[in-house]
């Protein structure tokens, strides 16, 4: 407790207060941007922080790192376009609430969940710290195969509808991850002589192509009538959400949050796996699952909670261990490096006034996004007063720019071509998600396979080795069994 006072008592001087709103409020409008994501953004701004107060400079590029999971929950409920690659899973519920009128419910509940989510992960990295520490000290590249495997055969089993749809967007998702040099040869695979095509495929044109483009292609196959404006609430407490869904919002928040901080503490999981397995057990748990894809409020509530808690999770092993979680910890880490902080235990040794500084900004910075984003439901819920008609144009211009500011000519052809896949595969009721989360699990899944037998020398029993590894392999036994028996599939989601 001492330490974290010595905490708050560094990061409570005007000028660090003022670069973690900076960094709040950067990270919260980078979410909302469709394509840009925490990794550029940081990445861009870390050489201008050299000359910067070392606890100053690394407050506002944390900050920049949370903030994101705020803000990418705005566009993915108004327009159905993931402003970054966790708030994927909200585009299915979010955009459906809004559709009925009820988007200043989802985006205060993903507010509220968030904040919820972000404050016991920041609790959680101040007292339990060293206990989940030495979990990913036990994981090696055997374990995480246990672990991708689980995970997949787990959200199939959760996903609902019929099995072989699921299969067959797991195998395509799985399919479109292998595309790209071979991570241990280099040698290019299925590019078809596409040289665009050797580094693979980005998740912002598969994403943005799969909930964005295929949207305004929904929208240019209505009548003109049906492309009416949704109509906001008249009074601010239509903003909020009723007492129904307050209850119902209420244990997926905690699950979610339970469940994104353990997963994202998980080097290689992060936040996007979190969400996805949250909203998997929200479907599985619902007294009404067919309602998941047509507005369910715990869709919204459990997988934006798990999100954030999963941000949260990641930082354990950066500032614990100094063991990147995650592409954006990795950089961070690198801006750690650059003003002569070493993450980890001698952090916590030598310079416990850096370390309990973060800790204590992000208590801080996450009551300032929440006091950012409540006012900004009511701004941002204008948007549904433009005529839908005129909304598709605004859509395909946040789609363009997001595809074209993370990649080249080719990212937006091929989030062209995955527009048309996603819309046709909407209309055969396929599950999305499913494919989106194959695809971001599969390399991983394949490197660590690659992995461990390279360790081995081509010796399968490697996988068979150690409990933890035993264990999940057994979870995605259970979970493929489970799946494999007869179940009822669910009535038809709105689209």
């Amino acid at each position: 407790m001492q330490e974290l006072l010595l905490g708050f008592a560094k990061v409570s001087t005007p000028e660090n207060l003022l670069y973690c709103f900076i960094g709040t409020l950067l990270g919260t409008v980078i979410g909302i941007l469709p394509g840009v994501g925490p990794l550029a953004t940081i990445a861009m701004l870390m050489p201008l922080t050299a000359n910067m107060d070392v606890t100053s400079a690394l407050i506002m590029l944390c900050g920049i790192y949370y903030g994101v999971a705020y803000g990418g929950t705005a566009t993915s409920v108004l327009l159905r376009i993931p402003g970054e690659a966790s708030s994927v899973v909200t585009c299915l519920d979010g955009y459906a609430m809004a559709r009925k009128g009820r988007a200043g419910a989802a985006l205060t509940i993903a507010a509220i969940g968030s904040f919820f989510a972000g404050t016991v992960g920041t609790i959680a990295i101040s007292y339990l710290s060293p206990p989940l520490a030495r979990l990913v000290f036990a994981f090696g590249p055997a374990q995480y195969t246990a672990l991708m495997l689980a995970a997949i055969t787990a959200v199939t089993y959760f996903s609902g509808g019929p099995l072989v749809k699921a299969l067959l967007m797991v195998g395509f998702g799985l399919t479109l991850g292998s595309i790209g040099a071979d991570p241990m040869t280099l040698a290019p695979r299925m590019t078809f002589g596409f040289v665009d095509l050797t580094g693979g495929i980005e998740l912002t044109p598969l994403a943005i192509g799969l909930f964005g483009f295929s949207e305004i292609l929904g929208m240019a196959r209505q009548p003109l009538e049906k492309l009416r404006m949704i109509d906001p609430p008249r009074t601010m407490l239509g903003f909020l959400p009723n007492r129904e869904e307050t209850r119902r919002a209420v244990a997926p928040v905690a699950r979610g949050t339970l469940l994104g901080f353990l997963v994202g503490v998980l080097p290689g999981s992060g936040a996007m796996l979190a969400s996805f397995l949250s909203y998997a057990l929200e479907r599985k748990l619902a007294r009404n699952p067919a309602e998941f894809g047509s507005g369910a409020v715990e869709g919204v509530a459990g997988p934006e909670s798990a999100n954030n808690a999963g941000v949260a999770g990641a930082l354990l092993p950066l500032l614990c261990m100094g063991l990147p979680a995650s592409a954006v910890t990795a950089v961070l880490m690198t801006a750690f490096m650059m003003h002569g902080v070493a993450p980890g235990p001698a952090m916590l040794q030598r310079q416990p006034e850096i370390f309990w500084g973060l800790i204590a900004s992000m208590y801080i910075g996450n009551v300032m996004l929440v006091l950012l984003n409540l006012p900004l439901i009511g701004v941002l819920i204008r948007i549904l007063t433009v005529p839908r008609a005129y909304l598709s144009p605004l859509i395909l211009l946040f789609c363009l720019v997001g595809v074209y500011s993370a990649g080249e000519v080719a990212a937006v052809v091929l989030a062209v071509i995955f527009g048309f896949v996603g819309y046709a595969l909407r209309r055969m009721e396929f599950d999305l998600g499913l494919l989106i989360l194959s695809f971001v699990l599969g390399p991983i899944l394949e490197r660590s396979v690659r992995q461990a037998l390279t360790i081995s020398g081509g010796d399968w029993s490697i996988f068979a080795r150690g409990a933890i590894a035993q264990g999940l392999f057994a979870v995605a036994a259970i979970f493929l069994v489970l799946a494999l028996l007869p179940r009822r599939p669910l009535p038809k989601a709105e689209d």
